[in-house]
């Protein structure tokens, strides 16, 4: 058995030359090759392709590399959340190319199995499969994306043995176990490095085949930045958030997979108890979600789409990115919640981008909204402003079209029937003439069946 190299963090991140594409592991603050990425700053290497879920969290490694002009173009799914990348973006200093979550999880996977690329349903219809080639499949419109490999994949992982076995921690599997796959040179960090036989084989969740070299470097809370911690406590939540949190919950059915965007969904896992027997899903790899711990933080605990950290149920279990999404487009999960931005008469939802603010990122909705079994959209009846969010027709770039099948705002409760937008159930304090005054989209009453 062949044994890989154990390196200096120096002498890794000299294996990165100029131009490159680079494969970067990690979701949030979990499973980030942080002392690589640092050690790559370091060497000024340049005009690099970044491609990783998002670019990294402001005080992590993608924000250094962005300080130093080190990228190019970066690849991914989300890029809000770090601030030097829209900077960047404006200047013109940084291209980017868009993803949903899904797509990049799938095209790593195809990439590295040999396969030139796949069709799928996630972004039809949307300004992200413009210009691709789009045909109907089984009935369903579907969007071809072609594989993604990369030159140096930059990887974490908990634990290897000497002959590049990688074992990773809770939910750090995320994109790493994809992108040790999907290039030609192969770099992992570690936090221990064991002898042959100690990491016992099914537990080994990389094979060693994938990995070219070792770099052993410990993680400290402040290499997390803020999961590193989290406390607990009661959070002050606005009253008619919580009714909407409470009115979806009412639509959960025991055993349930649910999937819970962030916002206002995310209030429903605070009010879910064993009893209801629903089983969360995150999508950055974990099933049997439970609530946040009263202490600890991403070394302790898994850790949600929210980036924050959480307990594990019994029966939980952990996997990698295009495990989840296969989940999620293979209709394996029942119900998604995610807030929304527009809902339009054809059931079409806008909930990733708003005019005038750049580079907002697609994340995994756009894979939840096509592929859950039940799409439940969570939002307030109208913007800041007054405008209407129940629209004729969606005036921002839609996240997925006629997937809607129900929506719960703070004035009231709709559902399509019959493909109609069909006004169900008031919120507690609205009035029917307030609805119809706030309500752009046409709508049927059931005026003599309408539910608090």
């Amino acid at each position: 058995m062949k044994t890989v190299p154990v390196l200096s963090l120096e002498e890794a991140a000299r294996l990165v030359n100029p131009g490159q594409t680079l494969l970067v592991g990690g979701f949030g603050m979990t499973g980030n090759p942080v002392h690589l990425m640092h050690a790559l700053a370091e060497t000024g290497t340049g005009e690099l392709t970044y491609v990783a879920n998002n670019v990294s969290e402001p005080g992590l490694s993608g924000g250094r590399l962005l300080r130093n002009g080190q990228i190019r173009k970066a690849v991914g799914s989300y890029f809000t959340s770090n601030p030097e990348a829209v900077k960047a973006y404006q200047a013109g200093e940084l291209e980017v190319e868009l993803l949903p979550q899904g797509t990049l999880a799938e095209a790593l996977r195809a990439g590295g199995a040999g396969i030139g690329g796949f069709y799928t349903p996630t972004a039809a219809g949307t300004v992200i499969a413009e210009g691709a080639d789009v045909r109907v499949l089984n009935g369903r419109e579907m969007v071809f994306v072609p594989a993604l490999r990369g030159d140096v994949a930059l990887l974490r992982a908990w634990r290897a043995d000497r002959a590049g076995n990688l074992q990773y921690r809770l939910t750090e599997q995320n994109f790493n176990p994809l992108m040790a796959t999907a290039a030609d040179l192969v770099i992992v960090e570690v936090e221990e490095i064991v002898d042959v036989g100690e990491i016992a084989p099914e537990h080994v969740h990389t094979p060693g085949l994938y990995v070219d070299y070792l770099v052993q470097a410990s993680l400290t809370p402040d290499d997390l930045g803020s999961s590193a911690d989290v406390k607990g406590g009661a959070k002050k939540v606005d009253e008619s958030r919580l009714h909407m949190a409470r009115r979806a919950l009412q639509e959960l059915r025991p055993g349930d997979v649910v999937n819970l965007g962030i916002g206002i969904p995310t209030l429903v896992a605070d009010l879910i108890t064993p009893e209801h027997g629903v089983i969360l899903h995150t999508e950055n790899g974990m099933l049997g979600v439970g609530p946040a711990p009263e202490g600890g933080g991403a070394m302790e605990y898994p850790v949600n789409a929210g980036k924050i950290p959480v307990t594990a149920l019994p029966g939980a279990s952990y996997f990698d990115s295009a495990a989840s999404f296969g989940m999620i487009r293979g209709g394996h999960v029942d119900v998604a919640v995610m807030g929304g931005l527009q809902v339009d008469e054809a059931g079409n939802l806008a909930n990733w981008a708003v005019p005038g603010k750049p580079l907002l990122g697609v994340g995994g909705a756009m894979d939840l909204a096509s592929g859950a079994r039940r799409l439940i959209v969570t939002m307030t009846h109208t913007e800041p402003g007054g405008a209407p969010k129940l629209v004729p027709e969606c005036t921002l770039p839609l996240t997925a079209r006629g997937r809607v099948d129900m929506v719960i705002t703070d004035k009231a409760v709709f559902e399509f029937v019959d493909r109609q937008l069909t006004l169900t159930g008031l919120m507690p304090g609205a009035t029917l003439e307030e609805v119809r005054a706030t309500t752009a989209a046409r709508f049927v009453e059931r005026v003599g069946e309408l539910t608090p």
